[in-house]
């Protein structure tokens, strides 16, 4: 795979990250979610999940600094995403709003900057 697939497959779970935020902000206020906690936990699901965890990436990709710990940040990401829809379900609206405002915010921003991280050098590699 080429640096502009996976920069373009970086800069789409980088957009991806917004309504997830927004689902879960609304799961928080009405106690509902089309999503249920186990499906938000599942971080192979989604399509960036779908692509860091699917075979077009190279072994050398794979074994790679950045992808390690992206991906582990991306199941922190929706391991949070599941426990906060998990409370809001359960109508612990504050518990989950705070979850939300909190951990989520951090781990949500924390796999942002790591996403860019390894974008520039994948840039920067290609540009080489």
């Amino acid at each position: 795979m080429s640096s502009t697939t996976t920069i373009d497959a970086i800069n789409n779970a980088i957009r991806a990250h917004g309504p997830w935020r927004l689902k879960l902000q609304v799961a928080v206020e009405t106690g509902h979610s089309e999503i249920t906690p186990d499906i938000a936990k599942c971080d192979d699901c989604c399509e960036f999940g779908k692509w860091i965890y699917g075979s077009s990436l190279s072994s050398e990709t794979r074994s790679g600094m950045p992808y390690q710990v992206v991906k582990r940040l991306h199941a922190d990401f929706h391991a949070c995403a599941s426990k906060v829809l998990q409370l809001a379900v359960d109508k612990r609206s504050d518990e989950a709003h705070a979850l939300l405002k909190g951990e989520f915010d951090e781990r949500s921003h924390t796999l942002i900057v790591a996403l860019n991280k390894w974008k520039r050098e994948l840039a920067m590699n290609e540009a080489a």
